[in-house]
């Protein structure tokens, strides 16, 4: 299950501040605030926050420099407060806090969902399930694909982004990010991002791209793996191309090419269906060509090696003192080395 543990040291808020603001803003609490973090993720901060028997889920951004336009707790509580009535893995938020004095950031307030998440191998309550890993992959495939048929106006939502140009404004954005986070010149990323930038595809729709779906970001119910019963972290949520949104999930798949660098994180293992898979069974749910989709996947690999030198950064600032991401600045290098590849194979 995915539980709450003990508040890693060194990212505890104002408890007594806080509590006295969600008091005055969650409608009838009772009993003693009670704490707990998700360890889970690698970026913004995730507590359970607890008032007698009910529960919430407290998210705000991690501590030290935020690049710009990262962390968007303001973005994750406009789309949160919406798109759960009609796309049912969407947690509701309850509450924006945009008071920085009460935890040191922008805040939000959400409802607890109680499920499993399934991080790097098969969990034990789905083994007793025939081709549970196939399952389980349609079920994150028809989830996101369900995201990007959402009825933008119908939600409320068309404010969220800029369609238009949107892919353009990604590759820039991300180039900044990287110039912003970079501890030394990379010829890879240079080469992504020149490639990239002389070949952008033409959207084939206008949709709610999450851009971070993937397991780990995934909610199941231990005896259903047949649905995705929630999608988590919801900061970089805008409108535009969905294929953008199906090649990051591609970028975290296991791929052969991953078997030369040891010093990427751990990722999904097990009997799962190859990328190939997943592309066909998007294209069956949404009716979308393929025919581009290796030009996302590069952007994908090359925006992921950005977010890891991003973390390794804020470690080398001394920002986290989270040991993890001490690694960071290696993997960034290898999914860099990644987005070439498939680049060159574009041409």
């Amino acid at each position: 299950m995915d539980q709450a543990n003990n508040v890693r040291p060194g990212e505890e808020l104002d408890w007594e501040r806080l509590e006295a603001y969600l008091r005055s803003v969650l409608p009838d609490v009772t009993g003693p605030m009670q704490v707990g973090q998700f360890h889970g993720g690698h970026a913004n901060l995730t507590y359970l926050i607890t008032f007698d028997k009910q529960d919430f889920v407290l998210r705000r951004p991690p501590f030290g420099k935020i690049a710009p336009g990262a962390h968007d707790m303001k973005r994750e509580y406009r789309v949160l407060s919406k798109l759960y009535r009609f796309f049912p893995p969407a947690p509701r938020a309850y509450h924006l806090c945009e008071d920085e004095s009460v935890v040191g950031a922008r805040f939000v307030v959400m409802e607890r969902r109680k499920g499993v998440v399934l991080r790097y191998e098969l969990l034990d309550c789905f083994k007793q399930f025939e081709n549970a890993e196939e399952r389980l992959t349609i079920a994150m495939v028809q989830a996101e694909a369900a995201l990007h048929k959402v009825d933008v106006e119908k939600a409320d939502l068309t404010k969220l982004g800029r369609p238009v140009g949107f892919v353009d404004r990604q590759l820039a954005g991300w180039s900044q990010r990287w110039e912003l986070s970079k501890t030394d010149d990379n010829e890879d990323m240079v080469q992504v991002f020149k490639t990239l930038s002389e070949s952008v595809p033409e959207p084939q729709a206008v949709s709610i791209i999450h851009n971070d779906i993937k397991f780990d970001n995934c909610q199941f119910q231990p005896d259903n793996p047949d649905r995705v019963s929630s999608i988590f972290d919801w900061d970089m949520t805008t409108l535009g191309d969905p294929l953008i949104d199906l090649g990051s999930t591609l970028s975290y798949w296991p791929d052969p090419r991953l078997a030369q660098f040891k010093n990427l994180p751990v990722t999904l293992k097990g009997n799962f269906p190859d990328k190939s898979f997943l592309i066909r069974k998007y294209a069956e749910f949404t009716g979308f060509s393929m025919d581009q989709i290796a030009w996302y996947e590069s952007f994908s690999y090359w925006k992921g090696a950005v977010i890891a030198q991003q973390l390794y950064k804020r470690f080398v600032d001394g920002a986290t003192h989270d040991k993890r991401m001490a690694g960071f600045g290696a993997s960034a290098k290898a999914l860099a080395s990644i987005a070439r590849q498939i680049c060159e194979e574009l041409n």
